[in-house]
């Protein structure tokens, strides 16, 4: 039997009440295990304790580019692998990368950031889920110049075009998709191109208080809908997306697979 597995969340933003029934939610839509993702170290500590207090849940530990208040220094990398020694269940450096939309951090701690984290999954053999948002050349230069590829990833939230998907893949990561490609046609059109083999599904869910109803917010139940519009997309099975994409996520994620088992029998 396979699973649906959700690489990347923020469900940790949530109010912890709400934690059991979201992942209750999941279970119903057949949404097995998800990675809840830090963006600072405050953030990574959290996850990596829930991770420690759900089997359903796994961690991923990071500064995100956005969150970068000052220069990162090898003390808060001293940190971050700290807490991924703590639990087996950081599975992964999340979230990481570069941003260059007006307003954002300083661009060279970005780059010392990115760089410094990516030598840091290197150290611990983990893979890299990484962000990338008006800054996809810079990104993927500084992961071929870094070669992220020994350790390999996906990049978050796709919604680039043809050529991007293609340079990503060839790079060695994976695609993983989220909640607008189930609404985007520009984006289907793209996936519609790309093989299963290279793709990963997240939810990237966080609390989304501007939604007027709260059954609207995206969680990571969603998952399964993302599955179902490969399907349609791809013209094959339901079933045969969640067992590709759950193969994938266990590739991509060798700890999870190690210590907690194959959630397939493919």
């Amino acid at each position: 039997m396979s699973y649906l597995v959700d690489c990347h969340s923020h469900i940790n933003e949530f109010d912890n009440v709400e934690i059991p029934n979201i992942l209750n939610r999941a279970l119903q839509s057949e949404v097995s295990k998800i990675v809840v993702a830090g963006t600072t170290l405050e953030t990574s500590k959290q996850c990596a304790n829930m991770a420690k207090e759900f089997d359903q849940l796994f961690c991923g530990i990071g500064i995100h580019p956005m969150d970068i208040k000052f220069p990162l220094t090898e003390q808060t990398i001293t940190e971050l692998i700290k807490i991924t020694n703590s639990t087996e269940k950081v599975t992964v450096v999340s979230e990481v990368g570069l941003d260059f939309l007006d307003g954002m951090p300083d661009r060279e701690w970005q780059y010392n950031a990115f760089r410094l984290q990516i030598r840091m999954a290197k150290t611990l053999k983990l893979p890299i889920i990484f962000h990338s948002r008006e800054a996809d050349n810079e990104t993927l230069r500084i992961l071929k110049e870094e070669q992220a590829f020994e350790v390999g990833g996906a990049m978050h939230y796709f919604q680039g075009d043809e050529a991007l998907a293609k340079k990503v893949i060839d790079m060695g990561f994976f695609i993983s998709l989220a909640r607008p490609l189930t609404r985007l046609e520009k984006l289907q059109k793209v996936v519609s191109t790309i093989s299963l083999d290279h793709m990963v599904l997240e939810s990237d869910s966080a609390p989304q208080p501007f939604k007027s109803k709260r059954e609207n917010w995206t969680e990571p139940k969603h998952i399964k809908d993302i599955a179902n519009t490969i399907s349609n997309l791809h013209k094959v099975d339901y079933d045969e997306v969640k067992r590709t994409t759950c193969n994938n996520i266990l590739e991509l994620l060798p700890k999870l697979k190690n210590n907690y088992g194959r959630m397939t029998n493919a």
